[in-house]
């Protein structure tokens, strides 16, 4: 409990530096690496304060030269701030709609490029999908957590089908990605972080040609996935 409370009170005294310098500079300047890399710093920091190590395998397979899409398993709030900043180059997420109704936090999520998302409407989701695109196309990375939620006991759920009508509309290589240990270092249910080491496992990235039908490149996406999980969370 400790170190999760010290990892909580250095993003709150981290947050207000980033608002006041990074909320200004990129409101007037519509440049958004410096708060982008100033959160990403930020957020990994503030894990390792926690107290959680982090081993990445495979990230070598990425040319921070191409623009991926990089689709995840997701099994805890820690996934993200562990993953998106190991992430090559500035990545796009797709964000909570409801974020966007903050006035100054919606215009430097614009700027950034960050996707609204409305996980129980479909209209919406079409529309998340043309707005990914926008950013893919603008030559940033997306970074997508494909079950659409976090599993509760670190197994893969069904994935949601729209990342891979994005995969196969924007023609450009698709990574998958095992997260591993965060379920045991900070469950779905829990609020403390428990130390320990997390790995972020980089798959070979799958390039179009290689996509097949849509329910094909799904299936090499999860058989990627999984084959990254501990054996006892293997499907």
């Amino acid at each position: 409990m400790f170190r999760t409370i010290l990892m909580l009170v250095f993003w709150a005294a981290a947050l207000p530096i980033a608002a006041l310098l990074g909320f200004p500079w990129t409101y007037l300047t519509k440049d958004i690496s410096f708060l982008y890399r100033a959160s990403m710093w930020s957020a990994f920091t503030g894990v390792r304060i926690a107290g959680v190590k982090v081993r990445t395998l495979g990230l070598e397979k990425i040319d921070p030269a191409r623009t991926y899409i990089f689709m995840s398993n997701h099994i805890s709030n820690l996934d993200p701030p562990v993953t998106l900043p190991l992430i090559p180059r500035r990545t796009s997420v797709m964000v909570k709609k409801g974020l966007f109704k903050v006035p100054i936090l919606r215009q430097i999520m614009l700027i950034g490029s960050l996707v609204p998302v409305d996980r129980g409407n479909r209209e919406a989701g079409i529309s998340a999908v043309r707005d990914a695109l926008r950013a893919i196309e603008q030559g940033l990375n997306m970074t997508i957590y494909v079950e659409g939620k976090r599993s509760f006991d670190g197994k893969l759920l069904p994935f949601k089908k729209g990342p891979f009508y994005l995969a196969q509309e924007c023609n450009v290589p698709v990574v998958p990605i095992t997260i591993s240990g965060t379920e045991e270092v900070m469950p779905k249910a829990r609020f403390a972080i428990r130390p320990g080491t997390v790995t972020v496992e980089f798959h070979d990235p799958i390039e179009p040609a290689d996509f097949g039908e849509r329910n094909n490149l799904m299936a090499k996406v999860r058989a990627a996935i999984n084959s990254g999980l501990p054996a006892e969370l293997r499907e």
